[in-house]
């Protein structure tokens, strides 16, 4: 864990400490077990939930935490270093509940939100398609109003707790009008129609399941609609800055946890006659992994703040994105060459925690895709 954190309140202090000790007890002893059988822990976001963690940024009146961003982060970044597929988890889940949260009408939120923020139903994020991943304009999934309903037919790709989420925020073309032509759907898990794929067989996060999600003349009623139609693309990039920072909290708690356990080895392994920690060459390489992690944190902090105070973020998350997952997959690879051979193998974690940092610069957005967000802010 960190050495130290600025937090603002008690009450911070204690929603950490509370996510420190959940993320110990109730997580640790599963990780290893399930990410080998690739087990989705189902249970775990209820217990998320009863204690306050799951939705910590949403209001009170709804069920969530009133928290600042800045405090949610941190949490998450806890949960993250344990497991990050609960981490990613966590952080997808606060997606779905976006849009209901920020477009949806007054009944709609009375209705949907309290299930959601009390960790009664999981959610899941359907934008990307099998050829519109980073374009996401470019989809084809079609609603189409018959009536009072409306009728959803097409796939969405690589979604996360595909097939096991109790919702599906789903975005959908409702017009040829382009970017403007997408429209966004609640759309409950035991809606006819809703089918899914085999899981995907990833590299990593194999506690987080990921399938494709097929809407085959899915009907909706009409009042599931969020927003308007053709606001969908709108609402679904207003979400992905806030989902940016998710990332960048799970991946800098993911680099937290490799090199807790790379400085733990490092104490305790010796080469001739002294701890390897104590060896110059290797001490540099885990104080370069330390700093990564620390400028990743500052750099997720200083966005999430500019986001409580209700400030512009959007460039500021991509550049959080983009500098934690960098970073994660430089300071897990490391850890690795810290452990030597046995890093190698699945007798330490540290072989698992690379293969995770290495999706997490490629989803929320490709790094070349936050590359260009930047560089576009600079040209404006």
């Amino acid at each position: 864990m960190p050495a130290t954190r600025h937090l603002p309140t008690s009450e911070s202090e204690d929603l950490l400490a509370l996510a420190r000790e959940i993320a110990a007890k109730e997580l640790a002893p599963r990780v290893a077990d399930a990410e080998r059988t690739g087990t989705f822990p189902r249970d775990v976001f209820a217990t998320l939930g009863r204690a306050g963690l799951l939705t910590l940024p949403y209001p009170e009146e709804f069920g969530g935490g009133a928290q600042p961003y800045e405090i949610y982060l941190q949490a998450l970044e806890e949960i993250g270093a344990v497991w990050a597929s609960v981490g990613v988890g966590v952080s997808v889940h606060a997606l779905s509940c976006f849009p209901v949260f920020a477009f949806g009408s007054g009944e709609q939120r009375a209705r949907l939100l309290p299930g959601m923020l009390s960790g009664e139903q999981l959610g899941a994020y359907c934008l990307s398609e099998a050829h519109a991943g980073s374009d996401p304009a470019a989809m084809r999934a079609k609603a189409v109003r018959d009536g009072d309903s409306y009728v959803l037919n097409g796939a969405k790709a690589w979604t996360t707790h595909g097939g096991k989420a109790d919702f599906y925020t789903v975005m959908a073309r409702t017009s040829d009008e382009g970017s403007r032509g997408i429209s966004c759907f609640y759309v409950p898990a035991d809606t006819p129609g809703l089918e899914f794929d085999q899981p995907e067989d990833k590299m990593g996060l194999m506690g987080s399941t990921t399938a494709t999600v097929r809407l085959v003349d899915a009907r909706i009623p009409a009042g599931h609609l969020i927003g308007a139609e053709g606001q969908g693309l709108s609402i679904a990039l207003a979400g992905l800055d806030a989902g940016r920072l998710g990332i960048a909290a799970v991946a800098t708690g993911l680099s937290q946890g490799a090199l807790d356990h790379a400085v733990a080895y490092a104490k305790e392994r010796e080469a001739f006659g002294k701890a390897i920690i104590d060896h110059q060459g290797l001490a540099f390489v885990l104080a370069d992994m330390a700093a990564a992690v620390e400028s990743s944190r500052a750099t997720y902090l200083s966005a999430a703040r500019l986001k409580d105070a209700g400030r512009p973020y959007g460039r500021e998350a991509s550049i959080a994105k983009l500098v934690a997952t960098d970073n994660a997959m430089k300071v897990t690879t490391d850890a690795v060459q810290v452990l030597g051979g046995a890093g190698y193998t699945r007798d330490f974690p540290v072989e698992r925690f690379m293969r995770e940092a290495k999706v997490m610069q490629i989803f929320e957005g490709t790094n070349q895709i936050q590359r260009l967000v930047i560089s576009r802010h600079l040209a404006r």
